[in-house]
């Protein structure tokens, strides 16, 4: 295979590409992306072609694609000493210093980890150990969990039944949990519900409503059958979602009353993508476990966690004949740890959570500059993750046939034309989603902003000739 068009058949005919519309490439269909190399936030593909890698490789991605030879001579060393070992029953010294590590960066009371390795492994080892914890204290009734709509947890069969996204479990059903799933934080289209209306506008008063919500599914179902809440600090699917003031804190006050856990699926929002080490010290969550992957090691290797706090861990400990009956072969995997260690070290080293915080206003500064289209009906995230809602004419949903002709059959190939992977999604609402790499200056942000508006633009034009002349416009 030395030629581009020779790759890209061999991929048509024995790659199976990860939610996406296989058939879609080859002849007379899309021209499929294949991805030869990186450089800072940029990625190049076999053709030659540059993009700024705006969705940090699905979030990713937190350094970039220039620590290479750093990393892999962090790996190279470890491979050398012991290539692997498990944690069933015993240690070694990486994964050890790699716990120890966390325990240091995790929020307070959050100092136990179980390695995974990756993020549905991670939500699924989460609920397992929170099973564990009411099996041990009396709560054997608690199999239920509470999560939020639209929410992606993951596509194991676990934590696809915590997904919130209708389209990704019907075709796996009946799920593996028993979950109910309750409204989202999104104030820009939940003032048209009425149960919450014009809360949405009040912190207050909007915390109230949605945890109200909540409380009401935890007594239909029963408290005592309740065993975890599962959300994001900052939702992504849906686009973004950013809680109202004191949310993360009633959840905690609901958890105590009623004696379930909570946990929060940092998978995205962990290392940095807030501008600090977890998203829940950024919206004030005290969760009793914290679910990560992702940013552990840049995506440099494969590499999950979930970290538990002293409370859920405690009967794991009090018991000596009392199991973990959970495990991962490759959980703590010598080499995913020493590449997750230098990579926290590159963080503290480069200042790479510092940038994000320096350059968060300027980069939402830029991002608000896109609500004067008229196909941008919001625009919200923070840090460095971002989400802009697409709308049509005085804000109108767009509906099934415009999403498909909009984002799938416009919105990807124009971005790349424009020089940049973003991300199109309709799992909720119209979002294009922007999640820049953490080491991106504030021209690299400029250049991202710049494209994705010209992108914007183009594509409101196209919408409003299909409005007029559906037929012509297809």
């Amino acid at each position: 295979m030395n030629t581009v068009l020779e790759l890209e058949e061999a991929a048509r005919e024995h790659l199976l590409m990860h939610f996406t519309r296989n058939g879609a490439f080859g002849p007379g269909g899309q021209q499929l992306l294949v991805l030869d190399r990186g450089e800072g936030p940029y990625v190049f593909d076999t053709r030659g072609n540059r993009y700024f890698d705006a969705l940090s490789a699905l979030f990713c991605s937190q350094l970039g694609y220039s620590y290479g030879e750093e990393l892999a001579a962090a790996a190279a060393t470890q491979m050398a000493k012991l290539p692997f070992a498990t944690t069933w029953g015993m240690a070694h010294p990486t994964a050890v210093q790699l716990a120890d590590r966390l325990a240091q960066l995790s929020p307070p009371g959050l100092d136990h980890v179980f390695f995974t390795s990756g993020g549905s492994e991670s939500v699924e080892s989460a609920w397992k150990l929170a099973r564990l914890y009411h099996n041990a204290t009396g709560g054997e009734r608690r199999t239920k969990a509470i999560a939020r709509r639209v929410a992606y947890h993951g596509a194991s069969l676990g934590a696809l039944a915590l997904t919130g996204v209708d389209g990704y479990r019907a075709p796996f059903a009946p799920p593996a949990i028993q979950v109910r799933h309750v409204s989202t934080t999104n104030r820009f289209r939940l003032h048209e519900d009425p149960r919450f209306g014009d809360a949405v506008h009040d912190d207050a008063a909007f915390t109230r409503a949605l945890l109200g919500e909540i409380e009401e599914v935890i007594l239909e179902e029963g408290p005592e059958t309740i065993a975890l809440f599962i959300a994001e600090p900052v939702q992504n699917a849906g686009g973004c979602f950013v809680p109202p003031d004191g949310y993360w804190e009633g959840l905690s006050e609901l958890a105590d009353r009623y004696g379930f856990l909570v946990a929060a699926d940092e998978v995205i929002t962990g290392f940095g993508r807030l501008g600090e080490w977890f998203g829940s010290t950024r919206v004030g969550a005290r969760p009793d476990l914290i679910t990560v992957a992702k940013g552990l090691t840049s995506a440099y290797a494969p590499m999950g966690a979930v970290f538990a706090s002293e409370r859920v861990a405690a009967p794991l400990y009090d018991d000596p004949k009392r199991s973990l009956v959970h495990g991962i072969t490759f959980a703590g995997h010598p080499l995913c740890a020493a590449i997750s260690l230098k990579n926290l070290e590159i963080f503290e080293r480069d200042g790479v959570i510092e940038n994000v915080r320096a350059l968060e206003s300027h980069l939402e500064e830029r991002l608000r500059e896109l609500e004067s289209l008229p196909i941008v009906g919001d625009v919200r995230g923070c840090g460095f993750f971002w989400a802009v809602e697409l709308v049509g004419e005085e804000g109108r949903r767009f509906d099934a046939t415009e999403r498909e002709r909009l984002l799938r059959g416009f919105m990807f190939a124009r971005l790349l034309k424009a020089g940049m992977i973003a991300r199109p999604d309709d799992r909720g609402d119209a979002v294009v989603q922007v999640a820049p790499p953490l080491i991106s200056s504030a021209e690299q942000l400029d250049e991202m902003v710049d494209s994705l508006g010209e992108v914007l633009s183009d594509a409101g034009e196209l919408m409003e000739l299909a409005a007029k002349t559906p037929e012509g416009a297809a």
